[in-house]
């Protein structure tokens, strides 16, 4: 006993769950952003954010967000930080829905209502519903995440039920419907069946028991079946292979889909190839949205098949799904049939070398390209170099290249220079966590001098970076006229080098990314000491006993 006693005694430090680290939060804020700026329940109602205008929130909600939960963090250090965690979350939650909300500043929508309370949302709906004669937008997801029984359903139901309602989108997320509850929403969705275009039923069965979630999923299914829809979420939900099957119904009747997520749903490579064998037909399909799932290379094949066969596909999110080579090659060779891409997520998967030249050939047919995601992809530099040539040749209107987490070295440089040089339209670079070195630094900051004029964000950090690379990306980037972040943290900049960041960032520090993580001690001092003499192009040609630190 007395052996395992200090070691229980010492476990709640030996892991420390706050703070966490810069990239967490800088990851936390992207995500945040795209919320901001990408289509949703939300955004339809009140407006689509400008990228700036998303991004100055977002920042300062995680700014917010963050200082609120440190501050409960430094009252109660002895524990493991997991309630400062949980702070953290709900504060960034409940401030993203109040900039939801608000909306775009461009954009009049008059004054938005507040949604705090969730008893408030029946009150809320029935008075939209009285002063706006022609609503279409039926939604029950304000305030915290609740459970609705069947008597509560009858009544925030009610509005759905009056005669020569023009409701024609419904969004039921963030409600966990039980059995008595679906029961009672099923003949007032069957009386609204033909009029629906848009229905989103995410995270509607949170909590519930499996055998109670899947019978709910089929009442809403068989309700829903024959209605024509154009937009159908069923993310966070958990499917599995038995919940898509519970939607069986829905789905099978389902020919002009324009818009399907199944994000965060548990999605199998027997639930991909449920997905696959019962939608009709995904002609008319233009965003399909599978990120955080557990599809693999076999589920890959499957959504691939669907993939292949939805031509007019511009929004495509693969992100989070454990795709290797064989499912990635796979997927690659389906989306060169979809040469209206416009948005492509494929982040976060074990692609490798060869699906990366197999992308390469789709990324070459793609003339609308705006953004690009593919960032812990393991591509390394072949890979690297067959995109970004073919990208070199495409994608004219290219606005996000992100290629993070991809094992670069400085070999590739030139021809990843060579592409951003090419893509006049860029808001948004990220190159974070590779070995591009001085070298690569200085190319890549060469090919952004001439133009570039809508570069907002650059992200360099974790890259070996030194005090000559550090300084010619900060000169070229301060330039640009409505530039808002440069990101080097985490290098091996010199005490002196950083100074002289900071001395060009001087008068916008807020444009400079917090240096926290910078490690001086990585570099060699003698030989960085020449560079002050004019010589800030000569560069070191090998680095030792350095190691990469990436969080978790």
């Amino acid at each position: 006993m007395d052996a395992t006693s200090p070691n229980s005694e010492r476990r709640p430090f030996s892991i420390k769950l706050w703070p966490p680290s810069q990239n967490t939060r800088q990851m936390l804020v992207e995500r945040m952003r795209n919320n901001l700026t990408t289509k949703s329940i939300f955004t339809q109602r009140y407006g689509v954010l400008t990228q700036e205008e998303a991004e100055e929130n977002a920042k300062k909600i995680e700014d917010v967000a963050f200082s609120s939960a440190n501050e409960h963090y430094e009252k109660e250090r002895d524990g493991d930080g997991s309630s400062a965690v949980q702070l953290y979350a709900r504060e960034c939650s409940k401030l993203l829905l109040e900039a939801l909300k608000r909306g775009p500043r461009t954009k009049e929508y008059g004054e938005v209502p507040s949604f705090e309370k969730t008893e408030d949302v029946t009150e809320e709906l029935t008075s939209e519903k009285v002063s706006t004669a022609d609503v279409t937008l039926f939604d029950i997801s304000k305030g915290q995440r609740a459970f609705i029984e069947a008597e509560e359903a009858e009544e925030i139901l009610r509005p759905l039920k009056e005669p020569g309602n023009s409701y024609t989108k419904i969004c039921f997320s963030n409600r966990s419907f039980g059995l008595e509850a679906a029961r009672v929403a099923e003949p007032i969705l069957v009386s609204i069946n033909s009029q629906l275009k848009e229905v989103d039923l995410s995270d509607f069965v949170a909590g519930r028991p499996e055998a109670e979630a899947l019978e709910v999923m089929a009442i809403f299914s068989a309700a829903l079946e024959g209605s024509v829809l154009k937009s159908l979420n069923l993310s966070d939900n958990a499917l599995g292979e038995k919940g898509v099957r519970a939607f069986g119904a829905l789905l099978e009747s389902q020919s002009s889909l324009e818009e399907l997520y199944l994000m965060n749903d548990g999605i199998s490579k027997e639930a991909a190839r449920a997905v696959c064998e019962l939608i009709p037909s995904t002609e008319k399909l233009r965003v399909l949205q599978f990120h955080n799932n557990m599809t693999g290379d076999e589920g890959a094949q499957a959504i691939s098949d669907v993939v292949k066969h939805s031509p007019l596909l511009e929004d495509f999110r693969c992100s989070s799904t454990r795709i290797g080579s064989e499912g990635g090659t796979a997927l690659s060779e389906a989306l060169e049939s979809c040469t209206h891409l416009k948005k492509l997520d494929l982040r976060d998967n074990m692609f490798g070398v060869e699906a990366g030249v197999a992308l390469s050939k789709a990324l070459s047919n793609y003339a609308d390209l705006t953004e690009v995601y593919l960032s812990y992809l393991n591509l390394e530099d072949d890979g690297t170099v067959a995109i970004t040539n073919a990208l070199k040749g495409s994608a004219p209107l290219l606005e996000v290249l992100e290629l993070a987490g991809n094992d670069i070295t400085v070999e590739a440089a030139p021809v990843i220079s060579a592409c951003v040089a090419a893509k006049q339209h860029l808001t948004k670079l990220n190159l974070a966590e590779n070995e591009l070195k001085d070298d690569g630094a200085i190319q890549i900051s060469k090919a952004l001098e001439q133009g570039h004029d809508q570069l907002k964000v650059v992200d360099m950090s974790s890259n070996f970076i030194r005090r000559a690379g550090a300084r010619q990306l900060a000169q070229v980037v301060i330039q640009k006229p409505g530039f808002k972040q440069l990101n080097i943290d985490a290098n091996i900049i010199s005490e002196e080098g950083i100074d002289e960041v900071k001395e060009i960032f001087k008068n916008s520090p807020d444009m400079l990314e917090s240096l926290e993580e910078n490690d001086p001690e990585g570099g060699d001092d003698d030989e960085e000491s020449g560079e002050g003499e004019g010589n800030e192009d000569e560069l070191e040609s090998k680095m030792k006993n350095l190691e990469v630190k990436q969080d978790d």
